[in-house]
């Protein structure tokens, strides 16, 4: 009898938990017209019985991001189209929710967790507005403006030092978002998305929420070039220089 119980709670969690991603990638896509498409996922590592924790689902015996990343579909699929979203995410309701980066979506540098608590509270001190931060165990991933690849080298180039540990997201990248779980455990907003107020100056992207009316406004993005410089002091003065790369 209690197995069978604990089977139920199961089932209606992982119910629970499905419809909570299905609804996140639903506003990602059809409210803030980012294009997302499901992740991998993860599976159970080791043979059936053993503790052997979670590894990626995908075919790569060592995976550096299990679940993290995409693989079928690939990440050219990512999409905006609310059907195929659902399409996704009814069949595969535990997936996590991939964003495809750059062009007209959200960009984003991520960094070491350590360095990315250190980022944000010089930025605190700063009095500098933020925009969505994405954090997992490992690491913690601030969304911004899109960039192009020849302005964020230029930024770069600028600089008399870049640590490795810091990571770009732009065109042809990804980033899983929230609520999403993968390897490295759960995936959730340190700062969670502010809408763009009518008398912020930047372009607003609109979509179409359901029946028909007006979507509302995109979450606002702070310029990759104002917040570059703390992520880059915080990653040097982190623990060994913010040289290791933790997925």
């Amino acid at each position: 009898m209690r197995e069978i119980l604990g089977r139920r709670r199961r089932l209606r969690l992982r119910r629970k938990e499905g419809t909570v991603r299905l609804d996140a990638a639903l506003t990602c896509a059809t409210v803030w017209q980012w294009p997302v498409l499901p992740g991998v996922g993860t599976a159970q590592a080791g043979p059936r019985g053993e503790s052997g924790g979670l590894g990626c689902a995908c075919p790569e015996p060592d995976c550096a991001v299990p679940g993290a990343h995409p693989f079928d579909p690939g990440l050219l699929a990512a999409t905006t189209d609310e059907r195929m979203v659902r399409w996704w995410w009814t069949h595969r309701p535990t997936a996590p929710l991939v964003l495809a980066t750059g062009g007209r979506a959200p960009c984003a540098v991520s960094l070491p967790a350590v360095a990315g608590a250190r980022a944000l509270s010089a930025l605190d001190v700063l009095g500098m507005r933020l925009g969505p931060v994405v954090a997992t165990p490992t690491r913690w991933s601030l969304l911004v403006a899109p960039y192009t690849l020849e302005r964020l080298g230029e930024l770069l180039y600028a600089k008399d030092w870049v640590p490795s540990s810091l990571r770009f997201h732009g065109e042809g990248g990804y980033l899983v978002l929230p609520p999403s779980r993968t390897g490295a455990g759960q995936v959730r907003w340190e700062r969670p998305p502010a809408r763009l107020g009518a008398s912020d100056a930047a372009p607003v992207s609109r979509g179409r929420a359901k029946g028909g009316a007006p979507a509302a406004a995109a979450p606002w993005l702070p310029d990759v070039e104002a917040v570059l410089d703390a992520l880059v002091e915080a990653s040097t003065g982190a623990p060994g220089g913010g040289s290791r790369l933790a997925h």
